[in-house]
C-alpha cells in the first residue's frame, strides 16, 4: 500500500528538473513509445474487428445461415422436406435453390459464373439480395421469362445492362442428329446487384428456379434448401440438430463450415498482429527500466538521506515505482485517447488519404473488401490499456529494488 509521503516524493522526482537531460529524453521517448504502441494496437484491432464484421455481413448477404441438400447436391421431393423443417425450432424461413456453374456470353465477351435458380419471394426471406439491387428488381424473374440478374462486376465484364441479352451455356450435352451440343439459352438482363464483395459481384447470377430446373435438366428436383435462423451464431448447433432430425440421407451445412477459412484467417491474423504490436509497448516499457536505473544512480544521496530519516527499503522501492508507473500511465492514457479517436474515424480518414495520394489502398479486384472498416470495442481498449499498465509496473520493479538496496553509508561516503 502506498503511503502519502511515498507518492509525494515519487511525483516530485517526476516533476523536478533533472541535472541530467538525457534521463528526461529517455523518459519522454518511453512515454511516446507506450502511447504509439497503445494507439496502434487499438486501431489495428478495431480494423480487424471491422473486417470480420464486414466479411460476415457480406457473406451472409448472399449465403444463408444453413443449407439442406441431398446426395450429389440434389434434393428430391423438396416440398416434403420443407414441411419437415418448417416446424423445427430456430428456423425462421426456407427457400429452395438450384446452383450450378455455367458460361455467360455477350459477344465478344465471355465469363464463367455461378448460376443460382431462386424463387424471388422466398429468396428475399433468407438473404439480403433485394436490398443489394442497383438496377431492376429481383421479382422481375418470372417462370418461363428467362430473365437473369447479374452482379455489377459481372455485368461490367460482359458489357451488358438492363434489357440486354446474354447467352447462358451449360456443361450439359444435348445429343442431336448432327452430334453432341452444349445446352445454351438466351436470357435477358432484368436486374443488377452489388453486395460489395468482389467474389459475388463478379461471379454470381440469378435466374428463376423453374428456368434453372429446365436448363440444368433437374425436373422437379432442386440443389437444396436455404435456411434463415433466429441466431446466426448458433448455426452449428442448430445444423447438427436438424441433421439428426432429418437422418443420414440429408446433408446439413452451416455458414461457419462453408466459410471457415475466412474467419479462421481473420482470427489468426488478429492474434498475430496483437502480439507483434504488443512488443512495441514492451520495448517502450523496457526503456522505463533504463530511465529508472539512471534516476536511481543520480539520486543515491537522496535515497541515503531518506533511509537515515527512517524510510524502509520497501518505502524507497515504492517511491521509484510511482515515478516509473506514472510514465506508463500517462503514455497509456495518451495512446488510448489517440487510438479511440483514430479507430472511430478510420472510415473517414482513409478515403481522404486515398484521395490525397491518388491511389486505392484496397483495390476491389484484389481484395474481397475494398474499404477499410473499423469496429472499436471497449473491451479491447480496456484489455490493451491493462496490458500497457501491467508492463509499465513490471518495468519499475528491478530499478526500484536496486534503489531499496542502497546503503546510506556507502552512498554518503564521498558527499
Amino acid at each position: 500500500m502506498f503511503r502519502p509521503f511515498e507518492l509525494f516524493i515519487g511525483l516530485r522526482y517526476t516533476r523536478a528538473k533533472r541535472r541530467n537531460h538525457f534521463i528526461s529524453f529517455i523518459s519522454l521517448t518511453s512515454m511516446i513509445g507506450i502511447a504509439v504502441g497503445v494507439m496502434a494496437l487499438i486501431v489495428v484491432i478495431s480494423v480487424m474487428n471491422g473486417f470480420e464484421k464486414e466479411l460476415r455481413e457480406r457473406i451472409l448477404g448472399m449465403a444463408s445461415h444453413a443449407t439442406v441438400s441431398g446426395p450429389l447436391e440434389r434434393l428430391s421431393d423438396w416440398r416434403a422436406v420443407e414441411k419437415r423443417i418448417e416446424g423445427a425450432p430456430h428456423v425462421l424461413a426456407l427457400a429452395p435453390y438450384v446452383q450450378a456453374e455455367a458460361m455467360l456470353s455477350a459477344q465478344p465477351n465471355v465469363s464463367g459464373a455461378i448460376v443460382r435458380g431462386v424463387l424471388p419471394d422466398a429468396e428475399d426471406r433468407v438473404t439480403d439480395i433485394v436490398a443489394s439491387m442497383k438496377a431492376g428488381r429481383l421479382d422481375a424473374l418470372q417462370a418461363g421469362g428467362y430473365g437473369i440478374v447479374l452482379g455489377q462486376e459481372l455485368a461490367d465484364s460482359l458489357g451488358v445492362g438492363l434489357g440486354d441479352a446474354v447467352m447462358l451455356i451449360t456443361s450439359n450435352i444435348s445429343v442431336t442428329p448432327v452430334g453432341a451440343l452444349l445446352r445454351e439459352r438466351r436470357f435477358t438482363v432484368v436486374g443488377i446487384f452489388q453486395v460489395g464483395m468482389y467474389e459475388y459481384d463478379r461471379g454470381t447470377a440469378f435466374v428463376h428456379l423453374t428456368d434453372a430446373q429446365k436448363l440444368f435438366r433437374l425436373g422437379e428436383d432442386v440443389s437444396g434448401l436455404r435456411l434463415q435462423l433466429d441466431d446466426m451464431f448458433a448455426a452449428p448447433r442448430i445444423a447438427r440438430d436438424l441433421a439428426a432430425q432429418l437422418g443420414p440421407e440429408f446433408w446439413v451445412s452451416d455458414w461457419t463450415r462453408r466459410h471457415a477459412n475466412f474467419f479462421r484467417a481473420v482470427k489468426t491474423e488478429r492474434t498475430v498482429m496483437f502480439v507483434i504490436l504488443a512488443l512495441i509497448v514492451a520495448v517502450a516499457a523496457f526503456n522505463i527500466v533504463s530511465t529508472l536505473v539512471m534516476v536511481v544512480q543520480d539520486k543515491q544521496a537522496d535515497i541515503a538521506i531518506l533511509r537515515t530519516l527512517g524510510a524502509t527499503p520497501g518505502a524507497v522501492m515504492r517511491v521509484f515505482m510511482v515515478q516509473g508507473t506514472l510514465i506508463g500511465v500517462v503514455g497509456t492514457l495518451i495512446g488510448v485517447v489517440l487510438g479511440v479517436l483514430l479507430a472511430l474515424n478510420v472510415e473517414t480518414l482513409v478515403p481522404a488519404l486515398e484521395e490525397l495520394l491518388g491511389r486505392k489502398f484496397l483495390p476491389p479486384d484484389v481484395y474481397y473488401i475494398s474499404e477499410l472498416p473499423s469496429q472499436m470495442k471497449w473491451s479491447d481498449v480496456a484489455r490493451i490499456a491493462g496490458l500497457s499498465f501491467v508492463l509499465s509496473v513490471l518495468a519499475t520493479l528491478y530499478p526500484a529494488w536496486r534503489a531499496s538496496r542502497t546503503q546510506p553509508a556507502e552512498a554518503l561516503r564521498y558527499e
